[in-house]
């Protein structure tokens, strides 16, 4: 003889995974608060340190952030979507903050050039967040990777040679070692995505750091 469980016995449900609209709004409104702590950072870290709370490197971790944790599966497209969202929410946080409740955001020039960035970083690294996250293919998680620490090794360049803030050149430096010790799988990929991240970091210097240089100018 065969029983069937009490309704109220009965397995509940499970819930499946957000839809991934709703993690691209998440990752979104992710972005907006990170852009309002990263401008009140700016009043709360000493000296020169205030300046790494509104870093690129640190910006474009939200994306890689968004990628790797709320689109680790799924096509890149909505990883891209999601990084791009997460980046125009730091955007509109930092931008809006300053400009509703400090007083004055500046100028439109600042903010655009911001925005544009934002819709070029964020979308490569969601994807990058992606990839190191998910892909079986070495040379994916080797490229995000080194893509990643290569921000940090922009942003040490720039403090080192340009603004000559050591401190902060050294902690720039140590985070862009860091990311491939901690984060690759193996050795061989350590090693690999060091160099990597080397080559990254000169390339974003010469074509990110100093064009914006010239534009703040």
């Amino acid at each position: 003889m065969t029983t069937t469980a009490p309704d109220h016995l009965a397995a509940a449900p499970t819930a499946g995974p957000l839809p991934w609209r709703s993690r691209a709004v998440a990752a979104t409104l992710g972005g907006l608060l990170l852009g309002v702590l990263t401008n009140l950072a700016q009043g709360w870290l000493p000296g020169a340190w205030n300046q790494i709370a509104n870093s690129g490197a640190v910006w474009a971790a939200a994306a890689f952030a968004a990628g790797a944790l709320l689109f680790r599966q799924g096509p890149p497209l909505r990883a891209a979507i999601g990084g791009a969202g997460a980046e125009l929410g730091l955007v509109l946080g930092y931008y809006g903050y300053a400009e509703f409740v400090r007083g004055g955001a500046g100028g439109l020039l600042f903010p655009l050039v911001w925005l544009g960035m934002a819709l070029v970083a964020g979308p490569l690294f969601g994807v990058a967040g992606l990839w190191w996250r998910s892909s079986r293919d070495t040379r994916r998680r080797v490229a995000a990777l080194a893509a990643f620490a290569g921000l940090f090794g922009m942003e040490g360049l720039t403090y080192a040679l340009d603004l000559r803030y050591a401190p902060q050149a050294w902690a720039c430096l140590a985070v862009f070692t860091a990311i491939p010790l901690l984060m690759a799988r193996t050795h061989r990929e350590r090693a690999t995505t060091l160099g990597a991240a080397a080559v990254c970091a000169l390339l974003a210097y010469v074509l990110v750091a100093l064009p914006l240089q010239a534009v703040s100018a």
